[in-house]
C-alpha cells in the first residue's frame, strides 16, 4: 500500500494505529484491532481494513467519524485495590472490576500487571500502554514487595531457600526473598520480595511449602509505595518522580501533579 494515505509518513515518529489509539486512552490495542476490523477507524479519510497502518502527528484520525486528538503525556497512578475486585475492564462473570470502582474524572487507564480477586494493596495504573509493558518486563528488575498472612507451620529455613528459586509443576520461579515477620496462633505473617511477578506466583510458591494464603497485600512495585494511601484511593505519581525513576521528561506546561481520592 505504498503511497496510500495509510502509509504516509508526513510527520515524525510514525507508529502503528492500534498503539496510537491505546496511547490516546480510547481503548486497548486489542480493542483497537477489533474497531479496525469493524470499519470504525479512518486515517486521512480512508477507512482502515488492517491494523498494520502507521500514523504520525500530521495524520487525521477518526473513530466512528469523530476526530481523535493527540495522546496525552504518559501518566501513572497509585491505587489501593481492595479484595473482591477483578483487574480487568470487563468480566465475563459479572464480577466487580477495578476500573468500574475508580473515581470519575480519570482518563481511560490500564493496569501495570494485575492483582487477583482476593489480593489487596498497590496497583499501578497508567494511561499509556507502552509504559505499562515497560514496567511489567522482568528486565526492569524492580522488586514487588508483599505482606502475606498464611495458615500453617512456617519453616524459616524453607523460606530462606526460596532465594535460590523454586520449580513447581514444571514452572521455574526466580529468586524470592522471604522471611517470617511474626506468628499469631495458627497464622503467621510473611514478607516477600520478587522481581518476576508470574501469575499467582506468591500463592503457588507458599502453597508448595504447605501454607494456605489467607491475606495478600502488595506493599510496593519498584520505587512506588502503597504507603498511607487509603483503601480504594487513587493518587497520581508526580511528574518529577516519573522523570527521576523512568526518564520521562516533563512537558513544558506541567507545573504540578494532580491528586484524586
Amino acid at each position: 500500500m505504498s503511497g496510500s494515505p495509510l502509509d504516509r509518513a508526513s510527520g515524525p515518529r510514525p507508529e502503528r494505529i492500534a498503539k496510537f489509539l491505546a496511547r490516546a486512552g480510547l481503548c486497548s490495542r486489542r480493542d483497537a484491532e477489533r474497531w479496525i476490523a469493524d470499519g470504525r477507524v479512518s486515517i486521512d479519510g480512508t477507512v482502515l481494513t488492517t491494523p498494520a497502518a502507521t500514523v504520525t502527528a500530521a495524520s487525521q484520525i477518526r473513530v466512528d467519524g469523530k476526530p481523535v486528538g493527540a495522546p496525552d503525556r504518559p501518566r501513572l497512578w497509585r491505587y489501593h485495590k481492595q479484595k473482591g475486585l477483578v483487574t480487568t475492564h470487563r468480566d465475563e462473570r459479572g464480577r466487580p472490576t477495578v476500573f468500574a470502582a475508580l473515581p470519575t474524572g480519570l482518563p481511560r487507564l490500564i493496569s501495570v500487571g494485575r492483582l487477583d480477586l482476593s489480593a489487596e494493596g498497590l496497583l499501578l495504573l497508567t494511561n499509556d500502554g507502552g509504559l505499562a509493558r515497560r514496567l511489567e518486563l522482568p528486565a526492569t528488575g524492580w522488586l514487588r514487595r508483599y505482606k502475606v498472612r498464611v495458615h500453617g507451620a512456617v519453616d524459616p529455613a524453607r523460606l530462606a531457600a526460596l532465594a535460590e528459586g523454586i520449580a513447581i509443576g514444571g514452572v521455574a520461579y526466580g529468586p524470592i526473598r522471604a522471611g517470617l515477620e511474626r506468628i499469631q496462633g495458627s497464622n503467621a505473617w510473611i514478607e516477600m520480595a520478587l522481581a518476576e511477578g508470574k501469575n499467582r506466583e506468591v500463592r503457588r510458591v507458599l502453597e508448595a511449602l504447605g501454607l494456605q494464603v489467607t491475606r495478600l497485600i502488595r506493599l510496593s512495585y519498584g520505587p512506588f509505595q502503597l504507603g498511607n494511601l487509603a483503601p480504594s484511593a487513587v493518587a497520581e505519581v508526580p511528574q518529577k518522580a516519573l522523570s527521576e525513576q523512568l526518564g520521562i521528561p516533563a512537558p513544558r506546561w506541567a507545573g504540578h501533579a494532580h491528586r484524586r481520592r
